[in-house]
């Protein structure tokens, strides 16, 4: 579940993480800021559009803006669509290293469960990054 927003930014959600879908979209929503992937201006898909590519209810990408409006990090135009605002965001060094070591956490555990170690979990991520 992976719909793309625009060059380097995808949203993906994790349905065995027990984190809301809802909060998963804004925290993807915040450190694609934090980090440069979305800046001012950049426009997010439709909350249809986004529901039916994560195959969720319209409900969820709708609160998840909504909050993402109140707190003034993105602004909706009615008819032209949801945009990121000009509000700065910056996480931690450390909010960042928690998101990290409980994704990658979540990638051994699951791997593991398929008896795939980490040695080629590295293998398959340098892989990739190529």
């Amino acid at each position: 579940m992976s719909p793309e927003t625009g060059p380097g930014f995808r949203f993906t959600l994790d349905p065995k993480s027990g984190v809301p879908f809802y909060k998963q979209l804004i925290l993807q929503v915040e450190m694609a800021i934090a980090d440069g992937r979305l800046a001012q201006g950049d426009q997010l898909p439709t909350v249809r559009s986004l529901a039916v590519a994560l195959s969720i209810n319209p409900n969820t990408v709708a609160r998840a803006y909504g909050q993402l409006e109140v707190r003034g990090i993105v602004t909706t135009q009615q008819g032209t669509g949801t945009f990121v605002s000009d509000r700065k965001i910056q996480h931690s060094e450390v909010e960042r290293e928690r998101v990290l070591a409980e994704l990658t956490r979540n990638v051994v555990v699951q791997a593991g469960a398929y008896g795939i170690g980490v040695p080629e979990l590295l293998r398959s991520l340098q892989e990739l990054e190529r």
